[in-house]
């Protein structure tokens, strides 16, 4: 939670004590310029032995709580039936106030499952932004996916608190041009991964979900970071200052047909869920549950996960917890602007945002910008972070020709209870050297390029050898060993 000091300055207090490390290591800069060419400028394809600090994802990679831990001691491993799932639904009832809980292995499963049942040929799904994995699997199913966001979402320097709300003339228009029987469903993000992790509000919310009923279209909403959410509305729309996260939440939940969430993010816990109160919506994608993922009592999961998440999503209502990261991000993002460097505002959930376009305006889209931008905070720092950009945009499947990003991000993702204010002044530092080096810095071109999400696992290269180049600055300014 926020504190505000004596002298006036605010800053991020951590509400827990820190009782287990894993230790780190700063790897000096010809070894950061090796790694990275053998990952093929590539951060996914970095090992972790090279990294001082990996700010790639928030994904599976909070710190789990004592009490989640603990839980995973006591998990039935039943194959079927097993105790462990029946604590999640009871924590699934309690606190989203939603019967029925289906376990999948992680976010993007829901998203098979939900394109398998709900998405045909020909239809279409509104949304206040994509996510990559969303896309993919929609589009494969044959859907076709409209982002209807408001005009100031892709706006990186922005007072705009809700940036993650949907246009509500535009969702008007789709339904009025394509019929309600050709939406398969209408889905809210929250927070909006690639545009900065920005909220929706709960205006906004309660607006699109009157339209979707009032039409029979389906409204599901992406929970992965739904406590980060509910706490940007406590926080920041003045009627629900005095509501609890968990009554904002269960106010969310209330909105929608259909939560899925993967479990790596608010509930710490490696794996996910779909939930609704409709036995109708249930009945439909039950079936399919065993076909992709496994029985419906751990669907993917270990029963250790399973308990754990059972926990986490009862601690992701508490306010340390959403508070957490969304703090440490709001202090970070502060720091950047104290140096001019271009971060995302308002700050948002899951992640510090880098707007790689003002950051490097001399190197095209098409050349990878955030992608350029990533790899080269990492030789200057030995931090990971991921590009959010038109690397992380699959060609045209009809043309294949390139798809410029609407924004070119520079994520650094900050997990909860990882990271310390420490490691941001020295990205900050780091950021503010590389800013006035960035004419050094240049484009990428791929060597290796997937059919499919080629951020993962595509390799690329530098335009004209710049990452020699901006090491050998690098090492002229701070030494050898730095």
């Amino acid at each position: 939670m926020n504190i505000k000091l004596s002298n006036g300055k605010v800053i991020p207090i951590e509400m827990h004590k820190v009782r287990v490390i894993q230790k780190t290591t700063l790897p000096p800069a010809e070894q950061r310029l090796k790694a990275i060419t053998e990952a093929g400028y590539n951060t996914f394809l970095l090992r972790s032995r090279d990294l001082f600090l990996d700010m790639l994802t928030d994904s599976g990679t909070n710190a789990m709580s004592d009490n989640q831990l603990a839980a995973m001691m006591v998990a039935d491993d039943a194959y079927a039936g097993s105790e462990s799932f029946f604590r999640l639904q009871e924590a699934v009832q309690d606190v989203l106030g939603l019967k029925y809980c289906l376990p999948v292995h992680q976010g993007r499963a829901a998203e098979n499952l939900l394109a398998k049942v709900y998405v045909k040929p020909g239809t279409v799904i509104p949304m206040n932004y994509h996510f990559t994995t969303t896309r993919t699997h929609f589009e494969l199913a044959g859907g076709k996916v409209l982002e209807i966001f408001g005009k100031e979402a892709l706006n990186t320097s922005s007072t705009d608190p809700f940036k993650g709300n949907i246009d509500l003339d535009k969702l008007h228009s789709v339904i009025k041009e394509y019929g309600p029987e050709k939406v398969a469903f209408v889905r809210m993000e929250a927070t909006t991964n690639l545009i900065g992790g920005q909220p929706f509000s709960m205006e906004n919310l309660k607006a699109v979900s009157k339209i979707a009923r009032e039409n029979g279209i389906p409204m599901i909403v992406d929970a992965s970071l739904i406590s980060e959410n509910a706490y940007f509305i406590k926080v920041r729309e003045k009627a629900y200052a005095d509501w609890t996260i968990e009554a904002i939440v269960k106010e969310i939940m209330k909105q929608a047909d259909i939560m899925y969430m993967s479990g790596r993010k608010s509930t710490c816990v490696r794996g996910g869920m779909i939930c609704t109160n409709s036995k109708e919506h249930y009945d439909k994608m039950a079936p399919w549950l065993p076909v992709y993922e496994g029985f419906l009592t751990y669907g993917g999961m270990s029963s250790k996960e399973v308990e754990a998440m059972a926990v986490g999503v009862r601690e992701m209502v508490e306010i340390e917890a959403a508070s957490a990261s969304a703090d440490m991000i709001q202090y970070f993002v502060e720091l950047l602007c104290e140096k001019n460097i271009p971060a995302v505002t308002p700050p948002g959930g899951l992640a510090c945002h880098v707007d790689a376009r003002k950051f490097l305006p001399h190197v095209d889209s098409l050349q990878y910008t955030a992608g350029a931008f990533v790899a080269a905070l990492y030789l200057v720092s030995g931090v990971r972070a991921m590009e959010r950009g038109t690397l992380s945009n699959d060609r045209d499947i009809h043309t294949h020709e390139e798809i410029p990003a609407d924004l070119e991000l520079g994520r650094l993702a900050v997990p909860r209870r990882v990271h310390t204010m420490s490691h941001c002044m020295y990205i900050a530092d780091r950021l503010e050297w590389l800013m006035k080096h960035r004419d050094l810095v240049g484009g990428l071109k791929f060597c290796e390029e997937p059919p499919v999400l080629r951020f993962f696992i595509g390799k690329l290269a530098p335009i004209n050898d710049w990452g020699r180049k901006l090491v050998d600055a690098f090492k002229k300014d701070f030494g050898d060993n730095c």
